[in-house]
């Protein structure tokens, strides 16, 4: 058994809890329990494990329908008898196709518009957001759909629209206000992301570089001599 198994409280069927959070946005996906060689492999792997009393049986997330947790940091509450998982996670977390598991609210007010609980809108909130759609629309691509278009078209015609948009947001920068500018970006940054879409990739990629941009000594130390120090 690990250490990091000697500091957790099971319970008497040899289970504890476990919270999973989206690590970018803080959203609460889902509530599952691991029992220790769950935990095991979740931290082995990077890949949340869970125990299903239903089935009796060891699950990892994903398994079948392809929606894994990538699995940045866990920890255990100061009890030592639930746990945090922080993931990053593929298509949606709850089986009934929402992103979440928490969507219906008890306390809505009469007017309250829809039951789902609001998600972060600031910082990488709303590209996660984004992404979800192009990942939508890559998996069933929509008749009429924009970003299906754009996908139908390859890697080609999305590279093209990222050159256009870039250079839309030259002629913003030099010649027109700021509220341009940020329309610009905004338009830079959606193209960018289905062009990455396209490869399978997200955001989550480039906020890992920037980081090993950032903190090279953290990232790899073997790397952190040769690479250059970043203002």
């Amino acid at each position: 058994m690990s250490r990091a198994l000697d500091l957790l409280r099971f319970d008497a069927n040899g289970l504890i809890p476990a919270v999973v959070q989206e690590a970018r946005t803080s959203e609460v996906l889902m509530v599952a329990w691991m029992n220790a060689e769950a935990v095991e492999r979740t931290l082995a792997t990077r890949l949340a494990h869970f125990w299903s009393r239903s089935r009796q049986a060891l699950w990892r997330k994903g398994e079948t329908s392809g929606h894994r947790q990538h699995v940045e940091a866990v920890y255990a509450d100061c009890d030592g008898d639930t746990l945090l998982v922080l993931a990053h996670q593929e298509g949606v977390a709850c089986h009934t196709g929402s992103r979440t598991c928490f969507f219906a609210r008890l306390d809505a007010p009469p007017d309250a518009q829809g039951s789902r609980p609001a998600a972060s809108d600031a910082g990488p909130g709303i590209l996660d957001v984004v992404e979800r759609v192009i990942q939508s629309r890559r998996a069933a691509p929509r008749e009429g759909s924009y970003v299906s278009g754009l996908l139908a078209g390859g890697d080609p015609r999305i590279a093209q629209k990222v050159g256009e948009e870039a250079a839309e947001v030259m002629v913003a920068a030099l010649a027109e206000g700021p509220e341009r500018l940020v329309a610009e970006v905004a338009d830079l940054w959606f193209h960018t992301l289905v062009l990455m879409g396209a490869r399978g990739l997200s955001a989550r990629h480039v906020f890992a570089e920037l980081r090993r941009r950032h903190w090279p000594a953290i990232e790899s130390p073997s790397r952190a001599a040769a690479a250059a120090p970043e203002d």
